[in-house]
């Protein structure tokens, strides 16, 4: 007979602590990245509702790009993570080389589709032609950003799991505030500049994007940094490129199945008429802004987990995981109320025709709903499974719940049997609320506690 395994306490006050210096600042930096868009979609939606809706479907395109530097950087932050609390700072400077050079390859792919076919492009998105012509004009500035995001998000990756979580949450906070800034002085037209709507915003990104990589690289100079080890940049470990592999590809399998579903919902919105596009634009604002508290939790998660595995501490990072897993319900719950609680300022901050600002009221009403879900599956998968190792399931689910439900009921609803834009919408959000039951189940099988180090 199996005996129950005895629970190992937890010092409260140290987790909390940890929790919150960990969280906080990442729930920041999320939250100024997440203002970026709502900036964009506010000056925006002050101009015109095509200029906003065009810009929200083309950075889509940054929003893919963004799937492959996260799951590179992903896969860096989950060894990381381990290697930096067994205090083997010689092959985090390893990792570090690694990723530098896989998102490099991407930013290059992602800057050059921008400048080439910036048309074909936005055409997956949409075929009504002003929004084309805008958002290609945009995405021919924008591309510029993307070369660099991907090299400042491997610094960034690298300072949050060893123990720079501030500095790097100052450092985005900074490029956000000047693209805030910058948005709407060329957006509008102000200090003497020209009036350039979106191709203003781009503009602004591209700048604040310089500023944040010239920023990382100053500040990741100083001794006690983190840095790539460029006399052996060429020269990546067999056995660590073997290990990062391993996690990265599940990762970018998960990455991908989400991203191009995500950015699938957002297509099929815009093939439902500018009133549908443009009200899904602003929820999606929305959402992006309220997740971020959970964003932040789910990648402190991975951290303090990971730290407690990597240094050999199974059963205290086991008994961090069920802690954090039971946190991320009231955050749901929180999220719900407060998507509920901001509905009438949201609906009244942008121009919107009559249509769009109803479309606009239930869609809030249904997000309130997605967004227990969506805090519980970023904190338990992304956080805590992700942390020890176990990256499988989160594509497997989304193959499931996304690919096999969520969007063959969407397309069939918009395209086939013409339903109503809301009913759609609530297709899109059924993945993240459907499968918190069988990311329980998951969770309770403790494939994540694992060491993933090598010996020294």
């Amino acid at each position: 007979m199996k005996t129950k395994e005895p629970k190992v306490p937890i010092d409260k006050k140290e987790f909390y602590k940890t929790l919150t210096r960990l969280a906080l600042p990442i729930a920041l930096q999320s939250l100024m990245l997440a203002s970026v868009a709502a900036g964009d979609a506010l000056m925006l939606g002050k101009v015109a509702q095509n200029e906003m809706t065009a810009v929200s479907l083309a950075t889509q395109i940054q929003f893919v790009q963004n799937m492959f530097l996260g799951a590179v950087t992903g896969a860096g932050a989950i060894l990381g993570a381990q290697y930096w609390g067994k205090g083997d700072r010689h092959t985090l400077e390893d990792l570090f080389n690694m990723i530098l050079r896989f998102c490099g390859m991407v930013s290059v792919l992602f800057f050059l589709a921008c400048e080439l076919i910036p048309g074909p492009l936005m055409h997956i998105f949409t075929h009504d032609a002003p929004l084309i012509a805008v958002g290609s004009s945009y995405l021919r500035i924008a591309g510029w950003s993307y070369l660099l995001t991907g090299i400042s998000q491997c610094y960034l990756t690298v300072m949050k799991i060893s123990d720079h979580v501030k500095p790097c949450a100052m450092i985005s906070c900074c490029a956000v505030l000047l693209n805030i800034c910058l948005n709407a002085v060329f957006i509008f037209g102000l200090l003497g500049a020209p009036a350039m709507q979106a191709r203003g915003a781009a503009l602004a990104t591209t700048i604040s994007r310089i500023i944040e990589l010239a920023l990382c690289i100053a500040v990741s100079s100083k001794t006690a940094y983190i840095r790539p080890a460029f006399d052996r940049f060429l020269k990546l470990p067999k056995q660590l490129l073997a290990d990062f592999t391993k996690q990265c590809l599940p990762l970018l399998g998960g990455s991908l199945c989400w991203g191009i579903g995500f950015t699938s919902y957002t297509a099929i919105m815009g093939h439902m008429g500018t009133d549908a596009a443009a009200a899904n634009s602003v929820a999606a604002v929305a959402r992006d802004l309220i997740c971020c508290m959970c964003n932040g939790i789910g990648s402190a998660a991975g951290i303090m987990v990971g730290n407690e595995l990597g240094a050999g501490r199974l059963a205290r990072g086991k008994a961090y995981g069920i802690k954090l897993k039971n946190i991320s319900f009231v955050i749901g719950f929180l999220s719900t109320a407060l998507v509920l609680a901001v509905t009438p300022l949201v609906v009244n901050m942008v121009l919107l025709t009559k249509q769009a600002r109803e479309y606009l009221i239930w869609m809030m009403v249904i997000l309130s709903v997605y967004m227990i879900g969506r805090c519980v599956n970023t904190v338990t998968i992304n956080g805590v499974l992700d942390g020890g190792g176990d990256t499988l399931f989160d594509m497997y689910s989304l193959i499931v719940c996304m690919w096999l439900i969520a969007i063959p009921l969407a397309l069939a609803g918009a395209f086939l049997l013409h339903w109503s834009p809301l009913v759609v919408y609530a297709c899109t959000c059924l993945d993240e609320v459907g499968k918190i039951p069988w990311v329980m189940a998951r969770f309770c099988k403790y494939k994540w506690v694992q060491d993933l180090t090598r010996p020294l």
